[in-house]
């Protein structure tokens, strides 16, 4: 993709989230298409023009962490999108509030959050070792917002737009000591979530969800950053969120939210959307 073009494409979906405007049909269904590498060219010009707004990058969310998607969407790895520090926040107390007003249709997934105490090893499959890489982890909900006509897009479409980020709320964490990194690989896999809307139980999910565990998910993330030519590698401090543990679900102003985890040593986390 030229370099016009993916200013011309950066331009769309920066207006499109911008106005709350539809885009009829996505990049990848257009004559030409978008291929994963100039989506995440188109991805790396909006966290361009996001710094010289003055905001900073903190880390990636990760997308497609399911294998049996792979399939279906003719990937060879998990995608990914950067955060920034204008839409990561910290709950207070395990409880935290959102306003939607900007969002033009918000879902939330909960998933496993991980801060790095320095950058993830490369090529390797083992999760105590992406652990050791690991300061904390944290239950968070992450929102998505998705501008393409009836959420319908391909891989590359996602990349191109933010990886969907909207916001990330983080709940409190739990310190990866090295002692406890074997209970972690034993219990990533297995621990089970419990989504709850207004006080209904709406979903039940596992670590399984999320690439088999949210620590093989690190060690794939890791592998896959390095293989990608111009990828930015992550480093100390910046935050990983890693695949949602349940099916996506809408959100609308008014909900409240809940995820309970069974398995892990995190409480609750609540989230209020205005």
């Amino acid at each position: 993709m030229p370099t016009g073009d993916v200013a011309a494409l950066a331009d769309e979906l920066q207006h499109a989230y911008a106005t709350r405007q539809t885009i009829a049909v996505a990049p990848s269904a257009r004559t030409g298409g978008l291929d994963l590498e100039r989506a995440y060219a188109v991805e790396g010009e909006l966290a361009r023009r996001r710094r010289q707004d003055g905001h900073r990058t903190v880390g990636l969310k990760v997308g497609f962490a399911n294998k049996a998607v792979w399939r279906v969407m003719k990937l060879d790895t998990l995608v990914w999108a950067h955060m920034y520090d204008d839409t990561v926040r910290f709950a207070d107390g395990g409880t935290s509030s959102l306003s939607l007003a900007r969002m033009h249709a918000p879902k939330i997934e909960p998933e496993i959050v991980f801060k790095l105490r320095c950058p993830l090893p490369e090529d390797t499959a083992d999760p105590a070792a992406a652990l050791t890489s690991v300061e904390w982890l944290a239950l968070g909900f992450e929102i998505i917002d998705c501008v393409y006509a009836d959420w319908a897009f391909q891989p590359a479409d996602f990349v191109a737009a933010y990886g969907l980020h909207a916001a990330l709320v983080v709940g409190a964490p739990l310190l990866v000591e090295p002692d406890r990194i074997p209970r972690l690989v034993d219990a990533l896999p297995r621990f089970t979530v419990a989504l709850s809307r207004n006080g209904e139980l709406v979903e039940e999910g596992s670590g399984r969800n999320s690439l088999r565990s949210p620590a093989l998910c690190l060690t794939e993330l890791g592998t896959a950053l390095t293989r990608r030519a111009g990828a930015e590698p992550l480093a100390a401090g910046d935050l990983v969120s890693s695949g949602t543990l349940t099916e996506s679900r809408a959100i609308v102003a008014g909900d409240t939210w809940t995820a309970a985890v069974d398995g892990l040593d995190l409480p609750a986390l609540t989230l209020h959307a205005d």
